[in-house]
């Protein structure tokens, strides 16, 4: 790969050795992951363009379901062959480590709050229990007992 124009395809399964992501969803250990690599040689390194493909599980923020949901991220980095150049990453011993790339791209692709359908309507706040689907879950809360003294109020229009 030290010389410009040379390129190499690869695809990598595994299953993963570590969990990725700390929230409510993340790829949990063990779980297959899939990664096609491209690396293109350049005169100051090596461009590694990769897509990722994973499985993600966690539980509804909603409804508390829970809920598997497919990563499909894409990354691109460049390592440099020396550690003088001014790239955030080096080629060691003719490898480039792509633990960190990786783990960047799964993490930052998986989402903040994730659902089990667009549409969920969660729970109920006073009783705890699922909502059934169509239900108005501003129907179902009543009052907010902080607000009840102003029940009465009404504005004078005129």
């Amino acid at each position: 790969m030290h010389r410009p124009g040379e390129l190499r395809e690869r695809v990598l399964e595994f299953d993963v050795p570590e969990q990725l992501g700390e929230s409510v969803v993340a790829v949990t250990q063990g779980s297959p992951i899939r990664i096609g690599l491209r690396l293109e040689g350049l005169h100051d390194g090596v461009l590694v363009t990769g897509e990722v493909d994973a499985t993600a599980d966690g539980e509804c923020v909603r409804c508390l379901d829970p809920v598997e949901l497919p990563v499909e991220v894409e990354f691109q980095e460049l390592f440099a062959y020396s550690e003088d150049e001014a790239f955030d990453f080096a080629i060691r011993d003719d490898h480039v480590n792509l633990e960190s790339v990786v783990r960047d791209a799964v993490v930052l692709a998986l989402p903040f709050q994730p659902v089990c359908r667009p549409d969920c309507p969660g729970l109920d706040p006073v009783t705890g229990e699922k909502l059934a689907s169509g239900t108005d879950r501003r129907a179902s809360e009543g009052t907010d007992p902080r607000w009840a003294a102003l029940e009465g109020f009404r504005p004078d229009t005129e």
